[in-house]
């Protein structure tokens, strides 16, 4: 069986290790790279020895498949491109900047009959592959991702940067129907927010409490799990897990019993990607499909705009991100 053409749009931070998982992964070849800078795509293309492409046309004609690891800003031109070529494409997270651009990206898709796939990689994080089977019907989850400041990913909010990640986690356990969306959030160091909390309500019940900071001193990315006879607590940084469980002792009353768990450590793009060249080997379902993306971003596109009504009703001076607590400065 021939192998798979892979082409990387974008080689920055993330993109560069797309390319480098593409050079060793069975069943693909890596045919190329494409950059903004032509310096940056001559750099990764040399270390893999593969060409660096000067156009999106040359990506287009020379591929089977594409990663597009581009700024959020550029993701739905580059993939519609793409889609349009007949390629099937992987998309960094988010799909795309708007609730718009993703539907049509979805479409399309499906029109051309290509694969799209979304880049939440912590989906294949080995400690979340793990866990998910002790994940049934949560009543209450609350989840903390936060990092120190960096220039990269300041294009679009910390909504779209950072607190999607675990928006597009909490959708994977199907919690229904939104109900309500609460929210708040501010600009710190750049022009754009750098910290929000969103409390989100489900039809069902379910109530997810999410903060996402990246102005803060100490780094966490951390989901807790609330459920009837069990509470999960899952940190994807140190790939640890701890369950506690409600038993029936030898007493009148039940008690807890508690088990921890380490997951490998195996690289989550790595698993993704090779998900992503098994569904376009076998024409199977990707494990986050873009109606997964899409659903991701509608409801980071809500968040926003329960931010927005919140500043409506405080001024700039009335909020600080020290209101946010967890070491945010």
């Amino acid at each position: 069986m021939t192998a798979l053409r892979a082409g990387v749009i974008g080689v920055g931070h993330l993109g560069q290790h797309h390319a480098r998982h593409y050079a060793t992964l069975p069943g693909v070849t890596l045919a190329g790279v494409y950059d903004a800078s032509p310096d940056r795509a001559k750099l990764i293309a040399e270390r893999h020895g593969v060409q660096a492409w000067t156009n999106l046309g040359e990506v287009l004609t020379q591929v089977d498949l594409v990663s597009v690891a581009a700024p959020t800003s550029a993701h739905f031109a580059a993939a519609k491109a793409c889609l349009e070529a007949g390629k099937h494409v992987l998309v960094e997270k988010p799909i795309a900047v708007t609730s718009a651009e993703a539907h049509e990206l979805v479409e399309l898709a499906a029109r051309r009959g290509c694969l799209l796939q979304v880049g939440h990689s912590e989906r294949f994080n080995p400690i979340m592959q793990r866990m998910r089977a002790s994940i049934e019907r949560p009543a209450f989850i609350e989840g903390h991702r936060l990092s120190a400041f960096g220039e990269r990913g300041t294009d679009v909010d910390v909504v779209l940067d950072l607190m999607i990640h675990d928006l597009d986690l909490v959708l994977s356990f199907q919690p229904g129907p939104v109900e309500e969306v609460r929210a708040a959030g501010v600009p710190v160091l750049s022009s754009n927010i750098d910290i929000a909390n969103a409390r989100i309500a489900f039809a069902s019940g379910c109530v997810a409490n999410l903060t996402a900071s990246r102005v803060s001193t100490n780094k966490m990315r951390r989901l807790r799990f609330f459920q009837r006879d069990r509470y999960v607590s899952i940190d994807f940084q140190s790939r640890q897990a701890m369950v506690s469980r409600r038993v029936q002792g030898t007493g009148p009353r039940p008690t807890i019993d508690v088990e921890t768990f380490q997951a490998g450590d195996e690289e989550p793009l790595r698993l993704e990607l090779e998900s992503f060249i098994h569904a376009v080997a076998t024409g199977s379902r990707p494990v986050v499909s873009g109606e997964d993306g899409e659903a991701a971003l509608n409801l980071a596109g809500r968040v926003l705009d329960a931010i927005g009504q919140f500043t409506q009703r405080h001024s700039a001076g009335d909020v600080s991100a020290a209101a946010f607590g967890h070491d945010s400065l």
